[in-house]
């Protein structure tokens, strides 16, 4: 589902896009800088510094980002509600700011869930208000760019954390807690920028008021084509596990601690690199077409984990996932953008992450439990097979967007 087409620019895509598109961005990679600096860490930290098992990493990255999801469903439904979406997005980043220096400080892994669910919550809070945000500004032509920018910008920020951690870890001799007080810094950046640098654009005065966005009738009003989006992003979550996995295997061929974070390096430079050009393809292109080509990669970076030995085979399946989710992650919310109204976008966005982290518990669970049952073949393996079922998937979901496309009058 592409939107209409509007009159042809000579400029590029990036030139054309608001002022506030290019903000949202910095204000999300400086956030990612702070959180990749610790979360490239933490899981290595919580198995080797305090004893945890994988399965318990699955358990604590599941519910964290559960408890993103659900507190998103409520602020996405609160922006349609109040007509405000900036508000809310910066409460969010100052709750995920002001909690940062909880981790140097945790002594037990209880500590840890605390700062990591704390953090969460304040992802929660600012996530689907600040996607809608992206909608409203973004031109109907330029959604995918977008998003794709955004994505793109963010996941700069989540490279740049991980090799900050490397030389940090470096500097301060493995201290784990020195380099989660440096990771405060950027938090507080990126809380700045919002405040100061991002403009909500008016509310259209013909857009229709939302009492109750949460109401069944408001729900219903999301659409059908919306819902199997939703249900299809739910399948890719439980093929996509959280990355904690990705460290653990890096650390399960004899990697050094210092430079395990490098493999989120390594899958984020290829998710930054991907997600903007895929964002500007999508809106010169089927975006179902696109999402198939990202789930091929991430079969083909599964098998790669399950079989290639050493840092080699490590490597290739690590770029093959940072492919995959440059390749989805902005396209699936582009397609949740345009199929929900534009009252109800913010609700939209909440429904879709609620949805999308219960799926994400589940995977982290199921994929902590496979590799403590069977190792880590059966982890990826357990994800390829997800995969192919999210692929089924596109078929009716791409004629369900044509339908919506040829009743709304849009060319696909």
């Amino acid at each position: 589902m592409k939107p209409p087409e509007t009159v042809a620019s000579t400029e590029p895509p990036w030139r054309r896009l608001p002022a506030g598109i290019w903000a949202l961005g910095f204000v999300s990679m400086f956030m990612d800088v702070s959180s990749e600096m610790i979360h490239a860490l933490l899981p290595v930290y919580l198995v080797v510094g305090l004893g945890a098992t994988a399965l318990t990493v699955g358990v604590i990255e599941g519910i964290a980002e559960a408890t993103a999801a659900i507190t998103k469903v409520f602020s996405g439904a609160l922006s349609d509600k109040i007509g405000r979406r900036k508000e809310l997005a910066a409460i969010g980043y100052g709750l995920a700011a002001l909690t940062k220096p909880i981790f140097p400080l945790a002594p037990s892994v209880g500590w840890l869930v605390a700062a990591r669910f704390i953090d969460r919550v304040g992802k929660g809070i600012r996530g689907a208000p600040r996607d809608a945000l992206v909608a409203d500004i973004a031109p109907p032509d330029l959604r995918g760019a977008a998003f794709g920018l955004r994505q793109s910008l963010d996941t700069i920020g989540a490279f740049m954390g991980p090799l900050l951690a490397v030389g940090l870890m470096w500097i301060f001799s493995d201290d784990f807690a020195s380099v989660f007080w440096v990771a405060v810094i950027p938090a507080f950046l990126s809380f700045g920028l919002i405040l100061f640098a991002v403009k909500e654009p008016a509310r259209p005065a013909s857009l229709r008021r939302v009492r109750n966005p949460l109401a069944r009738q408001e729900l219903a009003l999301l659409g059908p084509a919306y819902w199997w989006v939703v249900g299809v992003a739910a399948v890719f979550t439980l093929a996509r596990f959280s990355e904690a996995f990705l460290i653990l295997r890096a650390d399960g061929i004899g990697l050094s601690l210092m430079f395990v974070p490098l493999v989120l390096v390594v899958l984020n430079i290829a998710y930054a690199l991907s997600a903007y050009p895929v964002g500007v393809l999508s809106d010169r292109m089927n975006r179902i077409t696109l999402l198939v080509l990202g789930l091929m990669l991430l079969i083909a970076g599964d098998l790669v984990l399950a079989f290639a030995p050493g840092l080699p085979g490590l490597l290739g399946g690590v770029v093959l996932w940072g492919l995959h989710m440059g390749f989805t992650q902005g396209l699936l919310a582009t397609l949740v953008a345009e199929a929900a109204p534009p009252e109800l976008r913010g609700t939209a966005f909440g429904m879709f992450n609620l949805v999308t982290g219960i799926a994400l518990l589940a995977a982290s669970v199921i994929a902590g439990a496979l590799w403590d049952g069977i190792g880590p073949q059966g982890t990826f393996l357990g994800g390829a097979g997800f995969a192919l079922v999210a692929m089924a998937g596109l078929i009716p979901l791409r004629n369900r967007l044509t339908a919506k496309d040829r009743d709304t009058g849009e060319a696909d």
